[in-house]
């Protein structure tokens, strides 16, 4: 079984690349598990409280799930053309202490993809996660690329997917990374 984690980077309720999501997670290929996961509850990084309190609870059980993962995958959302802070906070935090970075992300296989309400999908958020899965020593998936534009008219008030050609072009990019994944498993 190959055990996938996909992070939504929003907190939003009603957030597309929480439904996008939710929607990957149904169109896993067969011997493929792919495990949502949030970043609800993980405090703004904050050196002193590392240091006094060590790793919060909500930020160790995400980490541990992204290590315990054979690959990662990140939808984010786009803020002002970069990478959600929320989200950024997040993996900053599940890279303390950096002695673990190798042992949480090293050689993970990572794919990027996202959905926003705009007209370009997310490809500068998607474009500014490159030098920090570097930095983090990841295995980038460049083997598909998954741009959600307008998503208000991709998917319904409950979240579903609406627009075949999306849908098709999801399940496209699940099945082509699940197949990275198995091939570069750590």
């Amino acid at each position: 079984m190959t055990k996938l984690l996909g992070i939504s980077g929003s907190l939003r309720h009603g957030s597309y690349n929480s439904a996008l999501l939710r929607a990957a997670v149904a169109m896993t290929p067969q011997g493929v598990e792919l495990h949502p996961a949030s970043i609800r509850g993980i405090p703004l990084y904050d050196a002193d409280v590392e240091a006094t309190d060590g790793i919060p609870d909500t930020v160790a059980q995400l980490k541990e799930l992204v290590a315990g993962a054979d690959g990662l995958v990140l939808f984010t959302p786009e803020y002002n053309n970069s990478i959600p802070g929320v989200f950024k906070n997040a993996v900053d935090w599940m890279s303390r202490p950096a002695s673990d970075i190798k042992r949480v992300f090293g050689g993970k296989p990572v794919a990027v993809l996202g959905a926003s309400a705009g007209g370009f999908g997310t490809v500068l958020s998607q474009n500014a996660w490159l030098p920090v899965l570097r930095t983090l020593g990841t295995e980038p998936w460049f083997g598909g690329r998954m741009l959600v534009a307008r998503a208000h008219s991709v998917f319904d008030q409950a979240g579903a997917i609406v627009d075949d050609g999306v849908r098709q072009q999801l399940r496209d990019f699940v099945h082509g990374f699940a197949e990275f994944a198995k091939r570069t498993k750590t």
